[in-house]
Order: C-alpha cells, then sequence, then structure tokens
C-alpha cells in the first residue's frame, strides 16, 4: 500500500493506492450457481447447461490430477469433435493447467515439433484423431502418454478452484513465423477477460445470446468465443467444422445472433441463399483477410451485418473492427481500434497516428500476450517499450480507419488458415534438386487464396515430384497448389525477392 498526497488547486487531497485486482471468481463455477439450466454448449454432439458443464469440468479435473498432470504443466489436446475440445478446455482451467491447442491439419511431424517446444507432458486426442495422434507419438513420446478423451474415466470425486488468477497463463497457441518455425504465444487469462470486454463494448450483448462457430477451435478465435460466452454466461453453438447449409439453417431456425467466419465461408453461405437473412443475425465476424467489395454489396443486399476486423493471435483475436454501417464506405479498411487498444504505425522518426504513413503496425493493450514461450530473442524483436510489432504493414486514413497493405511477410490466408511462404520454402528446400525457391499467394475462387511455388531446379525434376515432397511434410492446405520452374528468381538490384514480380505472372 502507498500513499499520495497531492496539491490542487490549493486543496491538499491524500489517498491510498490500491493494489490492482488479480483475483476474480471462477467464471464457470459462478455461471453454474448463477444460470445453471442456461445452455453453455450446444453441438451436434450434445448440450450441456452451465451446470453440468462445471460438473463434468470438475471430474474430468480430477481424472487428469490422477493421471499425473499438475497445475501449471502444458497439456496438448487434439480433437475435431468441438464439444470434446471444450470439455477439455474446461477441465484444464479447472486443474489451472495449461491447455495447447493442436492443429489437426498439421502433420505428426509438425506437431511434434510444437510438443517438444512447450515440454507438453501429455496428449489428448478425439477418436476423430486417433490416427494422428499415433502419427504424432511416433516422433515425440509424450511423458504421461496419449489419452482417447472418449475412454477418459470421470472421477467421482472432482475436484474444482475457487479463483481465477489473472496474470496466470492459460494456453499456449503455436503461430508461424516468417522463419518457418513455429512459436507458442502466451495467452492469459487477464488478456481473455479484456477480450471479452472490448468485444462486449463493440458489440453490445443480447441476454439471448448464441454465438456460432463453425471454424476450428484450436485457432485463438474459436477459443476467444467460447471464454467469450462463459464470461458472458451466454450459449456457444459448435458446427464440427464448415457446411454453408448447416451454417444457413442455424441461422434461419436457431436463433443464432452471432457468427463467426472468414470471406471464404461467407462467399459459400451466400451462395446459397436468395431471402435475406433474419434480423435475430445481428453480427458476423469477419477475419482472415479483407473482404472485396462484391462480397460486402452481395451479403448487405441479404441483411448481412458485417463486422470486418483485423487480428492476429498475439493479440488474442481482434485489434480493430470496421462497423457494418462503413462496409462500402470504408473498403479494404480493417476500421478503428477496440476500445482497449492503441494502434500505431512504427517510422524511422517513432510511433505515429499521422495519416497516409506507411509502416509496421504496432499495438498495445490487456489484450496483447505476455510474449512467446521460450523465445527471447523473438521476445526482444517484436516486444518493446510496451508496444508489440506486429510484422504487418499498415497506415491510418484521415479519419483514423486502419488500412492492413501487407500481411506479415507476404503470409497466405488460404480458407482462414495461415501460410507462411518461409515454412514452404524451408520443406522445399530439403529436396536435393531445388537450388532455391519462392512462394506466393494465387487467388481461388474456394479458399481465397492457395500457395503456388516458383523454384529453381538443378536439372530435371517433375513438378509433380515436388508436390508429393511437400505433401509428406506438410499439411494439405499449405502444399503448393502449382509449382512453375524458372531459370531464376527475380530479384532487385540488392538482390532482394521481388515477390510481387512472381504474383504479376500469376494474374497474366
Amino acid at each position: 500500500m502507498h500513499r499520495f498526497v497531492t496539491e490542487d488547486a490549493g486543496e491538499i487531497m491524500e489517498w491510498t493506492e490500491i493494489e490492482p485486482v488479480r483475483v476474480v471468481p471462477d467464471w464457470l463455477q459462478q455461471r453454474s450457481e448463477q444460470q445453471p439450466t442456461r445452455v453453455a454448449i450446444a453441438s451436434p454432439d450434445g448440450s450441456w447447461t452451465y451446470h453440468e458443464l462445471y460438473d463434468a469440468a470438475c471430474k474430468y479435473a480430477a481424472s487428469l490430477r490422477n493421471l499425473g498432470v499438475l497445475e501449471g504443466q502444458r497439456v496438448a489436446v487434439l480433437a475435431k469433435k468441438g464439444a470434446r475440445y471444450a470439455l477439455m478446455l474446461h477441465a484444464l482451467m479447472q486443474l489451472n493447467a495449461v491447455i495447447v491447442p493442436l492443429n489437426w491439419r498439421l502433420t505428426g511431424e509438425e506437431l511434434a515439433q510444437q510438443l517438444a517446444d512447450c515440454e507438453a507432458v501429455m496428449l489428448l486426442h478425439d477418436a476423430a484423431c486417433a490416427s494422428l495422434a499415433a502419427d504424432l507419438c511416433e516422433f515425440y513420446q509424450v511423458r504421461l502418454g496419449a489419452h482417447a478423451i472418449e475412454q477418459l474415466p470421470r472421477s467421482t470425486e472432482p475436484i474444482a478452484r475457487h479463483n481465477v488468477d489473472l496474470v496466470r497463463p492459460h494456453a499456449l497457441i503455436y503461430t508461424s513465423g516468417t522463419t518457418g518455425r513455429s512459436k507458442g504465444a502466451i495467452i492469459t487469462y487477464q488478456n481473455h477477460w479484456w477480450g471479452a470486454m472490448a468485444s462486449v463494448l463493440q458489440l453490445g450483448l443480447d441476454a439471448n445470446e448464441r454465438w456460432l462457430v463453425p471454424m476450428p477451435l484450436f485457432h485463438v478465435g474459436g477459443m476467444a468465443v467460447l471464454i467469450r460466452s462463459l464470461i458472458y454466461g451466454t450459449t456457444v453453438v459448435i458446427h464440427n467444422g464448415f457446411d454453408e447449409t448447416a451454417v444457413n439453417r442455424a441461422i434461419e431456425q436457431e436463433g443464432i445472433t452471432l457468427l463467426s467466419v472468414v470471406p471464404a465461408m461467407l462467399q459459400r453461405m451466400l451462395d446459397h441463399r436468395t431471402r435475406p437473412y433474419p434480423a435475430t443475425l445481428r453480427s458476423v465476424l469477419l477475419g482472415g483477410s479483407a473482404a472485396p467489395r462484391p462480397l460486402l454489396e452481395q451479403a448487405l443486399a441479404l441483411g448481412v451485418p458485417i463486422n470486418q476486423s483485423y487480428g492476429l493471435t498475439e493479440a488474442n483475436t481482434q485489434v480493430t473492427t470496421l462497423q457494418s454501417v462503413d462496409a462500402l464506405r470504408k473498403v479494404g479498411s480493417s476500421g478503428k481500434p477496440l476500445a482497449v487498444t492503441r494502434v500505431a504505425i512504427d517510422t524511422p522518426d517513432g510511433l505515429t497516428h499521422a495519416p497516409n504513413v506507411e509502416g509496421e503496425i504496432a499495438i498495445q493493450g490487456p489484450t496483447v500476450v505476455s510474449g512467446y514461450y521460450h523465445r527471447p530473442e523473438a521476445n526482444a524483436r517484436s516486444f518493446r517499450d510496451g508496444w508489440f510489432y506486429t510484422g504487418d504493414i499498415g497506415v491510418f486514413d484521415e479519419e483514423g480507419y486502419l488500412f492492413v497493405l501487407d500481411r506479415r511477410a507476404d503470409l497466405i490466408v488460404s480458407g482462414g488458415e495461415n501460410v507462411y511462404p518461409a515454412e514452404v520454402e524451408s520443406v522445399l528446400a530439403q529436396h536435393p534438386q531445388v537450388l532455391e525457391s519462392a512462394v506466393v499467394g494465387q487467388a481461388d475462387a474456394r479458399w481465397g487464396q492457395v500457395p503456388v511455388a516458383f523454384v529453381v531446379a538443378a536439372g530435371n525434376v517433375a513438378e509433380e515430384t515436388l508436390i508429393t515432397h511437400c505433401r509428406t511434410h506438410l499439411a494439405a492446405y499449405k502444399v503448393p497448389k502449382a509449382v512453375y520452374l524458372l531459370k531464376e528468381l527475380p530479384r532487385n538490384a540488392s538482390g532482394k525477392l521481388l515477390r510481387r514480380a512472381l504474383k504479376e505472372r500469376l494474374s497474366r
């Protein structure tokens, strides 16, 4: 405790500084007591009220502790069934263990690198991922073994935590980087709390909220919806994969109020819809990449209230949001910062908010993660003076709207999945006949973008041979859909690769 004395208008004032609040009541326990019969999770595999979810989470937490999991240890979860993933997420929260969501679209080799990096003590998987889990374990031996979620016993002696320590790590979510080596972003409970507060200030809150997530929950966006809905005491609706017909039907018949999708998903929904959407759908959060004008016009004509956003794992999803009313007035913009977030442009003269000045986007606020797990060099490079430097290039217009010009180091967004060229290029470099390569994104009607590769080879090599080589080391969505052989890659006078020139070749 500290005492302060100031003089204000000639009057001496004294007060005592109060320590910041670090601990709040456990969110799930509180909801179980206050809204026991409210549906917390609805999915094709069953629904759980808050009371049922709390009971299951506490019993599974006890089972995991009986298997040897301790507070603070990292436990990986690999599950295609959203309800299975959600149950394990809540159980690990009651145990104060750290969840490591695994992307089941990756290969066992790729996932093993993540498990080794975070020193995971256990792998939990559902039946749909059993084969991948076995493949993963060939590359990395989990100390306490791999356990099928469906076969995990429910202890008859539940354990529970009663508080949420806001500065405690909740999750490690792996995000790829320009080097091709993935990094584990440390997401704390504070990041979740302030993300929920920023979201509700931006979107409001409906007493009967039903937030539909038809995308994989291993992404930070999917996990954020689970936690925010928990904090609000509302219902999250989970679909096991995206199906435009199922999503349209849920909006029409199940009272969906919020929906999170990427542009490629929204386009497929609209292509199967002829009449306006019901007024109960009050917001569609669109992330992943900028939406083209034709898509925006088609959506608005059908009554879709679009809120486009710019976000990243390191900000626990959203950084800025563009309101639906500005969708056509500010095409290409990601909107303005959330209430708890500062955004600036880095220039040689320092950070600025001035209009029409291009530079690296830097962000600051309580939703920004505390750093990368065991990555001191990356932390020193990206986290400086209280700001996170995103690597994305952006600019403000005269009204303060942010435009993202380049997604960090030529990131390719394919169907909502991030594909980093460096990662694909590093795999191509392992082939003995590849001298050098460059991977860029090509426009695709279904996925938004797909990766394609330009390769300089030593001698004759079939394009299909290189694609097969990539397929054995990379997730399917990262594999180049085409390979073009060149005598040399385009470079400028200083030898820097000109990816823009390669993109121009694709548009000819």
